[in-house]
Parts: C-alpha cells; structure tokens; sequence
C-alpha cells in the first residue's frame, strides 16, 4: 500500500530518541514484507596511498537493475510521491520525513526526503540541515548529498542519506584523508560564522574539507529535547555556512543568493566532526558509476570484470576521473 506525502492518517510524529529503534524495527518489517530489497553483493579492500577502500561486487543482475526496466509499469516514476508505506520511519520535521533505502546495500540506510516536492538539482537549504541534524544527532554516520544525475543520484525528488556507521558493515577511507587536511588559513582567521577550510594532501580531485570543533559538532547535541531545540537550529545554520563556504571554495557559485537550481554537479559528505565538497566533471569512468559514496571509500561495481579494471585504473584515479584534477 503506497500514501501520498500530504496524507496524516498514518504520520508518526518525531520523537527525540527514538530513531534509531524505529530504523531497527522498521528495518526488520520491512525485510518480512518484502518492501525491503537488500542488495546482496561480496566485498573486497583495496590500498591507495594510505586509505582503504571497500569494493562492493553484486552478487548477480541487482533488483534495482530490474527495477529500473520496469519503470512506467509496476514502479511509479517518483517512488518518494507517493512513498511506500512498508519503508515509511518516521516524520523528521513539517518538511522532511524518514524513509528506508529500498534498494540497500548497508543495513539501516535511510533517506531524508522533502515532503512536498523538490528537485535534487536544487540547492540545500536550512530546513534540509535542520533535518539532517535532527538524524545525525542520534544516529552517527555518513551523511551525503548526490547533487544530480552527473553526481550519481538515480532519483529527481530532493533527498539526502545517511548511512550508520557500523564499523562490521562501512569501513570508510577517510579518517586518514581527513587526519591529511592542510587549512589554507587559520582557523581564528575565520569570521564568527565561518569556519576554516581546506584540502587533504591525501585526495588527487578537487575538494574541500572543514572540519568542526566538538563544540560545533552534532556530538553535542545528543540531550534531552527540551535542550535540544535551540542548539540543532544553531548546528543546522552552521552546516549550512559551511556548506556555501566549501562550494565556493571548490569554485561552485549561485546566481540568486544559494536560491533554486544549483549552477553545477556536486557531491556532498557530512558526518558529526567534517563536511567535505566534490564538484563533479562525469557519472561514471570505464563504465564504474561513482555517487558520493565513492568518495568516502565505498564503491560499488557490477562484476568481477569490473572490479579487475578498477583494480587496474586504481580507486583514486577513478575519482579523479569522475571529478577534476587539483
């Protein structure tokens, strides 16, 4: 059974705490009715320069394979309007809500999804990060943004993913990209709002990285509600200065103020403790598609003849050719 965005019958409202366990139970609901469609695939690590990469190989032909064929038949153009009421979470705010991943690789991925809608290809406002805060602040992970189909998004309807952080299942690379990071000014030199950004010497592509304080990071917002509140604001308008700021930084510019349309492809990484930026030049490289995830050391390939030829090209020459040379 499918409910449109608008409807409230069925909403359940948010509740500081809880998300975690609703992401659990609904996770384990989902997986009894069929709703979820885990992606079953075998891993293997490759080395690079000091980071670790997770290559993920599919097992055979991915249900979201299939599924794509069967668009405009059994699957509806735009799967978040209406959603699919078995991947259904949780309401975040009045303008977000929480849906699981369908097709997930990672146990307990799930989307942020506007509840009227949006284009990917917009620009990330306050409210975006007012949720994303709201979801980070309980559950730690990767965060990402995939800012349209040259970034590697497969849907048109504004949403953004987290994946938990569970080391048994994500062994992200870039603690030592991070650890790398060289500020191109220090950071007292910032503005109030502003922090300071930079580059790790680790990453071949164009990016920018911040990195926040524990002050400034989400880690301090796990508390009661009542508390609560007033600092996620303050977090989620923090985000989003950082978010233009690294834009910039990485020569991406609005023409209206950060309003509407974006001006050009982007993927976008956010955890508690960093935020980084990759403009994007191409989807794919040596038929290897990459989203944003790629360039947190998880990448998924069809076949074990892919994999020989990412093992040949290498994991940070395949995201150097999907994203621009430093």
């Amino acid at each position: 059974m499918r409910h449109a965005l608008s409807e409230t019958g069925d909403r359940i409202p948010w509740q500081t705490g809880h998300l975690w366990a609703r992401l659990k139970a609904r996770s384990a609901h989902g997986l009894r009715t069929g709703a979820l469609e885990s992606i079953e695939t075998t891993a293997e690590y490759l080395e690079s320069v000091g980071m670790r990469f997770v290559v993920r190989i599919l097992a055979n032909l991915s249900r979201k394979e299939k599924a794509r064929k069967q668009q405009g038949k059994t699957i509806p153009a735009n799967p978040f309007l209406p959603y699919e009421e078995d991947l259904y979470v949780t309401d975040i705010s009045e303008t977000h809500l929480c849906l699981l991943n369908k097709f997930n690789v990672v146990d307990h991925h799930f989307l942020i999804v506007t509840r009227e809608y949006e284009s990917q290809e917009n620009w990330l406002t306050l409210a975006d990060f007012e949720a994303l805060v709201r979801c980070l602040s309980e559950v730690e992970g990767l965060a990402f943004f995939n800012g349209g189909t040259v970034a590697g998004s497969s849907q048109p309807h504004k949403h953004l993913q987290v994946v938990p952080n569970v080391r048994e299942q994500v062994d992200f690379s870039m603690a030592a990209a991070i650890a790398a990071v060289e500020y191109e000014q220090a950071r007292h030199e910032q503005s109030e709002d502003e922090q300071a950004v930079g580059r790790s010497s680790l990453l071949p592509f164009r990016h920018t990285i911040t990195k926040f304080a524990y002050s400034d990071s989400l880690a301090s917002l796990v508390q009661p509600a009542d508390q609560q509140t007033a600092e996620g604001s303050n977090a989620a308008q923090r985000y989003l200065t950082s978010y233009h700021q690294l834009l910039s930084a990485v020569g991406i510019s609005s023409n209206n103020n950060w309003q509407g349309t974006q001006t050009a492809a982007y993927n976008l990484l956010c955890t508690r403790q960093w935020m980084m930026v990759v403009p994007r030049s191409q989807e794919k490289y040596l038929d290897i598609s990459v989203n944003s995830l790629g360039f947190a050391g998880s990448l998924l390939v069809k076949n074990e003849k892919t994999l020989t030829r990412l093992k040949a090209v290498g994991p940070l020459n395949l995201l150097q050719a999907v994203g621009y040379r430093r």
